[in-house]
């Protein structure tokens, strides 16, 4: 791709562990102040004192205080141990990678904009849109499940279990329970959700590079050239994998045990399960399985967007040798026979619906024949086809690529565990 045409929208930073300031970072304003926010910015050392502080208090504290510590009897309350221990733990392994990251490679690095004034401008732009799209993301996940859990905690107060009669007054008690209680609760989801967010927005950045680099096809592009770029795409890609594989396995393992350990619970002998003593776990299961969904959708997308490129390069190679052969004034018949079949090759999805169009017909539209391809020789070509066939690129997790039969197979072991846990709660089928 010709770089003469980039116009860098982000300047380079200095790497470092800090959150830089200045004119043209605004795009990180709304991320640091999610940051702050939820105490998970760590640039100073009083930052980090608050911020580790903050999460003993609502991901340890406040749980075990409001599982061990009030008296209730337990056939009100029979599943809470499942979920708080499961939203602990999962908070805890996204707070942990999550401020790992930030000390090792800052917020620009971590998500990096550091390389991306190296990207096109088309590259630029959708990725800066997608950054402020990632927050309300984020809000669409958090509140939903908070507004629920709100209900949820007026209903169960409401009924007449109070849990805390320490403070003399019931209703202070109850305020008091209920809203340290519910504080824990959106603590412990929204930095859960927060890591699988900021997962899916860097994904997102690396199909934007690939559909960018799907491009060259259409260009007068050295296969050196071309390579080059691939071998740039392959080894963010790896450095992605390498930075979330422990998150996304210990996610995997965490959420599944999460749900086993409610479908035993909940199918054990003479078990009471209803939406009153269930519906908590209920909803960590689902805010639990969303999580992880979004991680392994992102990273499938990302790996059949890298997989498809040798398809596509195929084709590119097939139209160009047969392209060549129109420049055979020997030939003038079958010269004319091979431009028509391209032609229909090229317009043959052309009146398909949007709606009929799915992730596997973005690249179906690019024009394959270049006035220039036949300048790169036949050998040339073939050898290019033959390294993207051998060396596709993905998402992988110590050494498994996370592509979409993968996904299918994890959401239907998920979705069977949830629905189930539904049918039991809810009479959901």
């Amino acid at each position: 791709m010709a770089k003469s045409s980039w116009d860098p929208l982000l300047q380079p930073r200095p790497l470092g562990g800090s959150l830089p300031r200045g004119g043209d970072d605004d795009e990180l304003v709304s991320f640091r102040s999610c940051l702050r926010w939820t105490c998970v910015d760590q640039t100073t050392t009083l930052r980090a004192l608050l911020s580790w502080s903050l999460f003993f208090l609502m991901a340890v504290a406040v749980p075990v205080v409001s599982h061990f510590v009030p008296s209730y009897s337990e056939r009100r309350r029979p599943y809470d141990s499942v979920v708080q221990l499961s939203l602990s733990a999962a908070a805890s392994l996204s707070f942990i990678c999550l401020s790992a990251s930030m000390r090792k490679y800052g917020l620009r690095r971590f998500l990096f904009l550091d390389k991306l004034q190296m990207e096109s401008k088309r590259v630029q732009v959708g990725y800066e849109a997608e950054l402020h799209r990632s927050l309300w993301l984020l809000a669409g996940f958090v509140l939903p499940s908070f507004l629920a859990e709100c209900g949820f905690k007026v209903w169960w107060y409401c009924s007449g279990a109070r849990r805390i009669p320490y403070l003399g007054n019931e209703i202070a008690s109850d305020a008091v329970a209920g809203a340290l209680e519910l504080a824990s609760w959106m603590y412990r989801t929204t930095i859960f959700f927060l890591v699988c967010v900021l997962f899916r927005l860097i994904c997102y950045l690396q199909i934007l590079r690939l559909q960018d680099f799907a491009m060259v096809f259409q260009e007068e592009s050295e296969v050196a050239a071309v390579l080059s770029e691939h071998l740039r795409i392959r080894r963010q890609l790896m450095i992605i994998s390498h930075r979330f594989r422990k998150f996304i396995v210990a996610g995997l393992v965490l959420v599944t045990a999460s749900q086993l350990a409610a479908l035993l619970l909940t199918t054990r002998p003479h078990a009471e399960v209803n939406l009153f003593n269930a519906g908590e776990m209920a909803l960590s299961s689902l805010g639990l399985v969303a999580g992880l969904l979004i991680c392994l959708r992102s990273a499938a997308k990302i790996t059949h967007k890298a997989q498809a490129l040798t398809s596509h390069a195929a084709k590119w190679h097939v139209c160009a040798t047969i392209e060549s052969f129109d420049a055979d004034p020997e030939a003038p018949c079958a010269a004319a026979i091979a431009s028509n079949r391209i032609f229909d090759v090229q317009n043959q999805g052309e009146d398909l619906d949007e709606d009929e169009a799915g992730d596997e017909d973005e690249l179906e539209g690019t024009k394959l024949v270049h006035p220039h391809a036949n300048t790169i020789s036949f050998q040339k070509r073939q050898a290019l086809v033959t390294y993207l066939e051998n060396n596709r690129a993905g998402i992988t997790v110590f050494g498994f690529v996370l592509d979409r039969g993968y996904l299918h197979m994890v959401f239907m072991i998920e979705l069977s565990l949830v629905l189930w846990l539904l049918g039991k709660t809810i009479g959901f089928s």
